[in-house]
């Protein structure tokens, strides 16, 4: 492998032991059908990203609310390249050497956001395990180059683990600390070593919790997947060890594999079934729940922040 390359689907997950499963009915799988408008707004944005070298998740990770988030000019922009130094089996990131840090990557992210108008933004990274921060510090200067550059912006943060390095990673951003503060637990315990290779449930839950230690007044958020193999009993277990570590916001969606190569989808669960997981989120807690088969952990984050308006 070269240094440019980029490892996706078969090339990526080849060393994976993924068990295959019999092929489930794909009727339920969530539909979603762009007009012409919106495929003509989508490659505008894109042609905008493109010229500033900036990467969103969007993209590589083949979201499927990317046409209606670009159409409504929404992104969540992924710094520090678009090659992970993880293999994890439900992501469409592709995995690779990652290129050194982009020192210009601050300001331009800044520009592009004031340039789209926007008052609410995710940031996000792919995991760089060859990092000795992490890339904490790269967090703190597109947070500072941004809020510099447009003060009154809501900045929310999607964070990779940090692996073995979360309390240098924490003291690093205390410097800037972001409004809201997420970290995907993704899956139940049971799946860690198939669906996360190389991260640790109990250490994304201290992760959170140490976050919420150092900032009280800070909402922390995660987000689940459904679909995965678990079972219903193991999510409200997950639920409960999230709201144990303190975390307040949580999103719950459909796991739609993004090749035959990917872990396969187990089932697909009804809008009802997910009302329901969002209904005994909300009793168990949770401030802020957004549940149903297309959302993701940044999906219409600016209106579930709404909720908490109060705290951030």
């Amino acid at each position: 492998m070269n240094d440019t390359t980029k490892q996706r689907g078969y090339q990526k997950l080849q060393h994976i032991t993924i068990e295959s499963t019999t092929p489930i009915p794909r009727h339920n799988k969530p539909k979603i059908r762009p007009s012409a408008k919106q495929i003509q707004e989508v490659s505008q944005l894109k042609k905008l990203f493109s010229q500033q070298n900036l990467v969103t998740v969007c993209e590589e990770a083949n979201c499927p609310n990317l046409i209606e988030c670009y159409s409504h000019k929404i992104a969540t922009f992924m710094i520090m390249g678009d090659k992970c130094t993880r293999r994890c089996a439900f992501c469409d990131v592709a995995h690779g050497k990652p290129n050194p840090l982009d020192p210009e990557e601050p300001r331009k992210l800044a520009e592009t956001i004031k340039n789209m108008g926007l008052k609410y933004i995710v940031i996000t990274s792919v995991d760089r395990d060859d990092l000795r921060d992490g890339g904490a510090n790269h967090f703190v200067q597109c947070i500072q180059a941004i809020r510099q550059t447009i003060p009154k912006i809501k900045i929310e943060v999607l964070v990779p683990d940090f692996k073995k390095r979360h309390q240098l990673a924490l003291s690093i951003l205390k410097q800037s600390p972001p409004d809201v503060f997420n970290h995907n637990i993704e899956t139940i315990p049971r799946l860690y070593k198939t669906a996360r290779v190389g991260s640790d449930y109990q250490h994304s839950l201290t992760l959170l919790k140490e976050f919420h230690d150092q900032h009280p007044s800070i909402p922390t958020k995660s987000g689940i997947m459904v679909g995965l193999g678990e079972t219903d009993e193991e999510l409200i277990e997950v639920f409960q060890d999230l709201r144990d570590h303190h975390v307040s916001m949580i999103t719950i969606g459909q796991y739609l594999a993004p090749s035959p190569h990917h872990m396969p989808v187990s089932r697909y669960l009804s809008e009802e079934g997910f009302l329901e997981l969002g209904s005994m989120a909300h009793e168990m807690g949770f401030s802020s729940v957004a549940s149903g088969p297309l959302v993701r952990s940044s999906y219409h984050a600016d209106k579930q922040a709404e909720t908490l308006n109060d705290t951030i």
